[in-house]
């Protein structure tokens, strides 16, 4: 069996251990659609101003939720099911046989994209129904479906790469949540971050690829600028937390 079909069967058995948990498939497809509701009750009645633009709040929170729901299924969801599976001896086992690792790991990374991708489309058929927000098209989509596919596959090299800071299972989601929670707050995801935002903010904000993530997204559904540079910063990092993987990712439970 050569690689293309290992990788296609790996997927398959992924899909079907992650759709096995209906649980976590759940809240992984609730938790953007939970907080799209719950932001626009709450905050979705003003205006904020962004590239100079001004933009109802109700359709900025479909962009940003869209941008969550990438991150959630391939930075959270990646992170801490690996931490389990390495505690659980998953890990270890996989590895004695003769899947290869760059099998396992691709393989990880296009069933995010999918879930990602399937994730957006009810975010966004969501939010046009409920709150009539535009969907990209011509070069916006293109720009669109380019930014989310990078940033699908970074933020999933991303959480290959903090795995190798948790210690254990208990720890993961701790850990993971005190990785991004700040930057999704920073970057304007669950409070926009308009243009009279503190000149602080935004600097450390853009050290980080979730901002630069969150901005792309954005540009495609609200018509800011799209600027390539935040697509090469996200895959920048995507590249720096692979390496970090190759380097120190552990398949053993550690003790």
């Amino acid at each position: 069996m050569n690689k293309a079909a290992m990788t296609l069967f790996q997927i398959r058995f992924i899909n079907k251990a992650f759709w096995r948990n209906p649980a976590s498939a759940f809240f992984t497809f609730a938790f953007p659609l939970m907080f799209l509701v719950i932001f626009t009750a709450l905050l979705g009645g003003g205006e904020v101003r962004l590239g100079g633009r001004v933009i109802h709040q109700s359709t900025y929170y479909v962009a940003a939720m869209a941008a969550f729901a990438v991150i959630t299924a391939c930075y959270n969801n990646i992170s801490i099911g690996l931490a389990f599976q390495r505690d659980a001896g998953v890990l270890k086992r996989t590895r004695g046989t003769p899947l290869p690792s760059a099998v396992f790991f691709g393989a990880k990374v296009m069933h995010a994209l999918l879930v990602a991708l399937l994730l957006v489309a009810i975010t966004v058929t969501f939010g046009k129904v409920l709150y009539s927000a535009e969907i990209p098209t011509g070069a916006s989509l293109f720009q669109f479906l380019v930014i989310l596919v990078v940033g699908a596959a970074s933020f999933c090299a991303l959480g290959f790469a903090v795995t190798t800071v948790i210690p254990n299972a208990d720890a993961a989601a701790p850990i993971v949540n005190a990785t991004i929670l700040p930057l999704l707050f920073l970057s304007g995801i669950f409070i926009p971050i308009g243009d009279n935002a503190p000149a602080w903010i935004t600097w450390i904000a853009r050290i980080f690829p979730v901002k630069h993530f969150a901005d792309a997204i954005q540009a495609g559904f609200l018509g800011t600028t799209f600027r390539w540079s935040d697509v090469l910063i996200v895959g920048l990092w995507g590249l720096g937390a692979l390496l970090v993987t190759l380097r120190f990712f552990s398949w053993e439970p550690r003790r």
